[in-house]
């Protein structure tokens, strides 16, 4: 059975900011809980991701490959997460410009535990882990109006 979260977050930055933050996996450490990033087969973290790069996240002991699926410049992020007790996980942040110029990030995620009747406490975990991404994003690329390119 599939379950799903929705977190939102309002940053200062224009889109193209947040999104810059967002396809370099190297600043995901400085606005997020994730301790360290690498890419998979070498790639530099530093670099602009593409579609098809999977990027590997380390947080505490917790490891994730999350392959990015589609971009859609200063609009779409869309990853899936292919480790750890997930059947399946795909991951959406679209960006969607203020009037005031800044940027509403709408983090949301539809996924399947593989234990069962694992879902409540997935939903409820991710909820709030998401709720902190989303919000250390929102501050760091207003802190950084170039998204740490």
């Amino acid at each position: 059975m599939p379950y799903s979260y929705s977190v939102t977050s309002t940053s200062r930055a224009r889109p193209a900011a947040v999104f810059a933050a967002l396809v370099r996996g190297a600043t995901w450490p400085s606005w997020s809980p994730i301790d360290a990033v690498e890419i998979e087969g070498g790639g530099d973290p530093a670099a602009r991701q593409r579609v098809g790069d999977t990027r590997i996240f380390r947080t505490g002991r917790a490891v994730s490959r999350e392959p990015v699926v589609e971009l859609v410049p200063d609009r779409r992020f869309v990853y899936e997460n292919t480790s750890g007790p997930f059947r399946s996980y795909r991951g959406t942040v679209e960006l969607a410009e203020t009037p005031q110029g800044g940027t509403v990030i709408t983090w949301a995620a539809v996924f399947e535990p593989k234990p069962r009747f694992s879902g409540p406490f997935w939903r409820w975990y991710l909820t709030r882990f998401m709720q902190r991404m989303a919000d250390g994003l929102a501050a760091y690329a207003s802190e950084t109006p170039d998204g740490g390119r």
